[in-house]
C-alpha cells in the first residue's frame, strides 16, 4: 500500500481515500459517542454551524473543543463523554483540528476517521476495500502532531499486513505535545481520565466513515468484516 502523510494545508487535490486522524480528542470522542448509542456525527465547520444545526434541532447533541460554552451540550472530552447515554441521538462536532480535516477531504471516494481506539478496525476497512493508496491526514499541529503520525503510520503499517509493534506507537503518543498540554492543563475542557481513553488501543470494534448527506459531512460506524475463522491477522 502507498501510504502518505500530510497536514490539512499540504492537502493540494482530492485524494482517492483518506484517513484522518486525530488521536486527542476528536476522534477518540467520535468512537465513544457510537460506543454510547449515537446513530450519527455531523462534522461542522464552524461553531457557528455547529450552533445552527443544533438550533434547528433541538434535541441534537452539540460539543466542542475547549470550555463549556453556551449553546453546547458538551465538550470534546472522552473522559466527560463516555459517562452520557446517547442512544439514538445526533450528535454535532466542531473541533480545532478532526473535524476541519475531515471537511478538506470530503469528496474523497473514502473517508475515515481514526485515532487509536479504532485503528486495527480501520486498517481492515483499507484491507477489505482493497486500496492500494491512501492518503493519511495528520490533523494536529499543521501536520506535525505526534501522536496523530504516529496512529497514522500504526494503521498504514497494519493495513499492509505488516506486524507493528504497537507499543513503539503508543510511547510515541503518550509522549507528545496534547499529551502534555492534557495532562497538565493547558487545555480546557479535559477530564483527568482524557489521555488514557486515547491511548487504548483498539477499543473499539468499529471503524467510522464519513460520507456527504443532504450537504452536511456525516460520520457513521463501520463494522468490517472479520477474517476467516474469526482470528487476528
Amino acid at each position: 500500500m502507498d501510504a502518505r502523510f500530510l497536514g490539512i494545508a499540504e492537502l493540494a487535490e482530492t485524494p482517492s481515500v483518506a484517513v484522518v486522524v486525530d488521536v486527542m480528542r476528536a476522534f477518540t470522542v467520535a468512537a465513544w459517542a457510537f460506543a454510547r448509542g449515537a446513530e450519527k456525527i455531523v462534522l461542522a465547520g464552524s461553531p457557528d454551524e455547529a450552533l445552527a444545526l443544533k438550533d434547528r434541532h433541538p434535541d441534537w447533541v452539540a460539543l466542542k473543543d475547549g470550555p463549556p460554552a453556551p449553546g453546547f451540550d458538551t465538550v470534546n472530552s472522552p473522559g466527560r463523554l463516555r459517562s452520557l447515554d446517547l442512544g439514538g441521538r445526533t450528535v454535532v462536532q466542531k473541533t480545532t483540528a478532526g473535524t476541519v480535516g475531515a471537511l478538506a477531504v470530503r469528496d474523497a471516494s473514502l473517508v475515515l476517521c481514526a485515532g487509536f481506539v479504532v485503528a486495527e478496525a480501520t486498517a481492515r476497512v483499507l484491507r477489505e476495500r482493497g486500496c492500494a493508496g491512501v492518503t493519511f491526514v495528520v490533523t494536529g499541529e499543521d501536520g506535525r502532531a505526534e501522536e496523530d503520525l504516529a496512529c497514522a503510520q500504526y494503521i498504514a503499517h497494519r493495513a499492509g499486513g505488516a506486524l507493528a509493534d504497537a507499543a513503539a506507537y503508543l510511547r510515541r503518543a503518550a509522549e507528545s505535545r496534547a499529551a502534555f498540554e492534557l495532562t497538565t492543563g493547558v487545555r480546557e475542557g479535559v477530564h483527568p481520565d482524557d489521555v488514557e481513553l486515547c491511548l487504548e488501543l483498539d477499543r473499539f470494534p468499529f471503524a467510522m466513515v464519513a460520507t456527504e448527506e443532504d450537504s452536511l459531512m456525516v460520520l457513521r460506524p463501520y463494522t468490517p468484516v472479520p477474517p476467516a475463522g474469526g482470528a487476528a491477522d
